[in-house]
């Protein structure tokens, strides 16, 4: 295996459990000279029925698209059959989104070789899987300003299915903020790469940023304040609670400093569904202090997990909840 690769950002490593390495050049057995000094030509031997994987290693000098390809060399001859493609695209954002998936649409996607419109497969993916309905589903990735000097904005459009919390906030340089997407809907519904978008910008606060502290709109002060109402036998009014959310640093925006940030949200949202094998588990007489079991069957008949716990209801009396629970894949 040969990797072809102007730039040198590929790299090929190879399993040593499977694998042998041999030396085309002739040393002689009595020779006293470091042979490890000598230029070697290392091939990967691989016995009749033997399998390897190999590993691809990109480590990007550019920040631009780059290619190379990995052929195959039988004795000295390149064959023509297998030819491998590597395409990757190294990135210097200012702004990123980290710890989502890669896009399947974009890695199995067909492509033309020919038309050279290979692109790097693009992680910026949430997989929900699986959400019963009426359940809420969470799942959490992160942003990082990059810069060592500008403040960051970014909001969230707004989402009837998918709520993003903080959907506002500010990004200090160097700064990173984990981000909960929730799903939950009342009705099935199956969400394939469903967009939404972030904008971002970069703000200039009217104070000194070293007086401005880190905001999003997650963040509340909780006051206690009087109301009109008043107990008879009390001598001072009674206090409720009021959450307020921490208003936005004044700022303005830098012009021309716009961009927006993609991601891709997939669930399949349906009714949790299950048969059983009976509704009656008929117990043989049993004398005291001895014990009878029964069995019988559940089965998930729907297109998600089903999560259950049973309870014991006696006559009269009311529901004692077992500390027995269990989620059955579909």
């Amino acid at each position: 295996l040969h990797v072809e690769d102007e730039q040198g950002v590929f790299f090929l490593k190879g399993g040593h459990s499977t694998l042998e390495r041999f030396c085309t050049e002739n040393v002689k057995e009595d020779s006293t000279e470091d042979v490890s000094k000598h230029p070697k030509k290392p091939f990967l031997l691989l016995h009749r029925g033997q399998s390897v994987a190999f590993e691809v290693i990109f480590k990007p000098t550019l920040v631009q698209r780059l290619e190379g390809r990995i052929r195959v060399l039988v004795g000295d001859v390149y064959s023509k059959k297998t030819q491998i493609e590597l395409v990757g695209e190294g990135h210097k954002d200012e702004f990123t989104l980290d710890g989502l998936e890669e896009d399947e649409k974009e890695k199995n996607a067909k492509r033309s070789l020919e038309k050279d419109i290979i692109d790097a497969v693009r992680v910026n993916h949430i997989q929900f899987g699986d959400c019963p309905v009426g359940k809420r589903c969470r799942r959490t990735f992160t942003i990082t300003n990059h810069t060592r000097t500008k403040v960051m904005r970014f909001e969230w459009e707004a989402d009837a299915h998918f709520q993003f919390s903080p959907k506002v906030g500010h990004l200090h340089p160097g700064c990173t903020k984990t981000i909960t997407v929730t799903l939950k809907s009342d009705v099935p519904a199956t969400f394939r790469r469903h967009l939404v978008k972030c904008k971002v910008v970069k703000i200039n606060f009217e104070l000194p940023r070293r007086k401005v502290k880190d905001w999003d709109d997650k963040m509340s002060i909780v006051t206690w304040q009087d109301t009109t109402r008043k107990d008879p036998a009390a001598t001072w009014p009674e206090k409720e609670r009021v959450v307020e959310t921490v208003p936005e640093p004044a700022h303005t925006v830098v012009e021309e400093s716009s961009h927006e940030a993609e991601v891709y949200l997939s669930a399949l949202v349906a009714y949790t569904e299950f048969k059983l094998s009976t509704v009656v588990v008929q117990l043989k007489d049993t004398v005291p202090f001895q014990t009878r079991t029964a069995t019988f069957r559940i089965h998930n008949t729907g297109k998600v997990a089903l999560e259950y716990s049973w309870e014991d209801v006696a006559d009269g009396e009311e529901a004692v909840r077992k500390p027995y629970s269990k989620t059955l894949m579909r």
